[in-house]
């Protein structure tokens, strides 16, 4: 899908170009020009010579281009409870944290939300999403607030519509007050589909449906959320095989492990994506190749909470669709993504395939192309190649924190997190020399300190 020709140019020349394509086209010295809000062409040298309605140049001599980052798990309102529960594995983590969680409303979420998206699209993500699952009684519209956040700042965005149902008074984790009926979980789903989701080629706005975790779902929402989900033509995503406590839960609630379970109840397939998957043994790994179900690997939650090392290099080998997420800043206080691409490279080398685990441009793959897979946009994000969306980041690797590199790819996956001199989204720059253009940090800043106050205190109270 061609721009029109009439369309505005933006030409940049000079630039170290990674188009993470599918045979891993690089340039040396390369153009990139961007018609509307289309890539419209890209190769090596200077730009084609009388292109017309050019209305920007950018030198990016001293710099590298590559597609946006893609974030594939995120809970955003966690923003407002970083630094606690800091010492706990998962199920005492969420056991800490859940009646504080419970306490939100719009106000909170929409500040989160702006904190989370901010700290990522400084750092390069293009494409975010977020896994939101806590509805108190009453707290208003936290979809809306979420979505218009996203909206706001420039950033294209998956909204993973989660759901929970199932308390401890059913033998679940989250405290009895903060679920939703499985009827009104399912039907309040449906409505956010039909309201916010965009299935066009240059969409800004997906919504998934997402009920949260094995311990806090019943059977019946999981199979009739993946039934709904292929009813309306959306993605489906939940969290899976995240630690040893999960897997023992599945196996004494129902006689099975995670993805038998998920599969037993129709939660696999090409149109689903699940967070962490750190505990899969060969049949797991071999299901989620057989039906294409992708994964969102979160490799500093996951270390936060010594969950333990997803089997990421065998994923890939066997051909699973494997992205990167931040996770909940809760458990991934940085709340970046760019990060992730070394944090994945050196924690999987630390498991059993070492030094060979994952190499610089694999981690790069995993930030944008296999998040755009994951999130089942690949035909118009996640590579740099004429006709897809304008969606991409100019590296800043001349610095100090990179000079001394000769290889770009190395220099920002192996490096400090590199500066981030322009970031485009639909052919729009959002971020300048690492500050965001269309809102201000520094409000973003003081609101969720606000915000994260007001949380408190309404917790201790309660």
């Amino acid at each position: 899908m061609a721009a029109p020709s009439a369309a505005q140019r933006i030409v940049i020349e000079n630039a170290a170009i990674a188009t993470v394509d599918a045979h891993d086209t690089e340039y040396a010295s390369g153009h990139l020009v961007v018609a509307g809000n289309r890539i419209e062409s890209l190769g090596a040298g200077k730009a084609p010579e009388n292109l017309e309605n050019v209305v920007r140049r950018i030198d990016a001599t001293g710099h590298l281009i590559t597609p946006g980052l893609v974030n594939t798990h995120h809970h955003f309102y966690q923003w407002i409870t970083r630094g606690l529960a800091t010492d706990h594995n998962l199920f005492d983590w969420l056991v800490a944290l859940y009646p504080t969680w419970a306490r939100i409303d719009e106000q909170m979420v929409r500040v989160a939300a702006q904190g989370s998206l901010a700290m990522m699209a400084r750092g390069g993500v293009t494409t975010a999403m977020d896994h939101h699952y806590v509805f108190p009684r009453g707290s208003g519209d936290l979809s809306g607030a979420i979505i218009g956040a996203a909206s706001e700042m420039g950033v294209r965005f998956t909204l993973a519509r989660g759901s929970m149902d199932r308390s401890e008074k059913d033998g679940g984790l989250p405290p009895d007050f903060a679920v939703e009926t499985t009827e009104g979980a399912l039907a309040a789903t449906e409505e956010t589909v039909k309201k916010h989701h965009d299935a066009s080629f240059d969409s800004m706005t997906q919504v998934a449906v997402a009920p949260c975790s094995p311990f806090s779902i019943s059977t019946e929402l999981l199979r009739e959320g993946a039934a709904l989900g292929r009813r309306l033509g959306v993605r489906m995503h939940t969290h899976g095989s995240e630690t040893v406590e999960e897997e023992k839960f599945c196996h004494e609630l129902f006689g099975m492990g995670p993805t038998d379970y998920f599969e037993s109840t129709g939660f696999l397939g090409e149109d689903v994506w699940m967070a962490h998957c750190v505990h899969m043994n060969d049949s797991d790994i071999a299901a989620f190749a057989r039906t294409k179900t992708g994964v969102a690997h979160c490799p500093s939650s996951n270390a936060r909470l010594a969950a333990g090392i997803a089997r990421v290099p065998d994923m890939l080998k066997a051909g699973v669709p494997v992205g990167l997420g931040v996770d909940g800043t809760a458990s991934n206080e940085s709340g970046e993504l760019h990060t992730e691409l070394r944090n994945a490279l050196l924690i999987n080398r630390l498991g059993a395939h070492r030094e060979s685990a994952l190499n610089a441009r694999q981690a790069l793959r995993l930030g944008t192309y296999g998040g755009a897979q994951v999130l089942g946009r690949a035909d118009n994000i996640g590579s740099l190649e004429a006709g897809k969306l304008a969606d991409f980041v100019l590296w800043k690797i001349d610095g100090l924190g990179h000079s001394s590199i000769a290889d770009p790819v190395t220099a920002i996956v192996f490096g400090a997190a590199a500066p981030v001199t322009a970031s485009f989204v639909n052919g729009k720059q959002i971020v300048e020399n690492n500050r965001l253009l269309t809102v201000d940090e520094d409000t973003i800043a003081r609101d969720a300190r606000t915000e994260a106050q007001r949380l408190a205190r309404i917790a201790a109270q309660s």
